[in-house]
């Protein structure tokens, strides 16, 4: 039976620089840093709240083919990428203190059916989405 999501994956364009972001700005802690064979280097975080968690910090490349390889490079350069939500129990105090330092926000904090969401961006071109959560109904889309 599985029991909880205990991986996943996050490309980026330099894995010490996108762990010097997650570890410094957003509270996370390195998990895993080695080098295997060939070079291959398995790096990991993960939020001190959700110790079951990791985020693997993956370079582009195998076992990807090179043109996916390429395809997540370009979408990278360009900022498009998809990475994931994060939770906050005040969206707007922390969008301030990210701004401070230097995170580049897409989207400043903004009222939605489910809670305050603001959009930043990582170091590596992934768009992250942090969300100050409340409780909704369907009916709360309608307005």
């Amino acid at each position: 039976m599985i029991t909880n999501i205990s991986l996943f994956t996050l490309y980026v364009t330099d894995q010490d620089e996108a762990k010097r972001f997650y570890v410094e700005h957003l509270g996370f802690e390195e998990r895993v840093d080695i080098t295997m064979g060939e070079g291959f280097r398995w790096v990991t975080i993960g939020h001190p709240a959700q110790p079951e968690l990791e985020v693997t910090l993956m370079l582009p490349g195998p076992p990807l083919d090179e043109d996916m390889a390429e395809a997540v490079r370009r979408a990278l350069a360009k900022g498009s990428m998809g990475g994931f939500g994060l939770r906050t129990d005040d969206c707007r105090a922390t969008y301030e203190k990210l701004t401070a330092e230097g995170v580049e926000f897409v989207q400043p904090p903004s009222d939605r059916p489910y809670g305050v969401e603001a959009v930043m961006r990582d170091n590596s071109g992934n768009w992250l989405v942090l969300v100050q959560n409340r409780e909704f109904s369907p009916e709360d889309f309608n307005q």
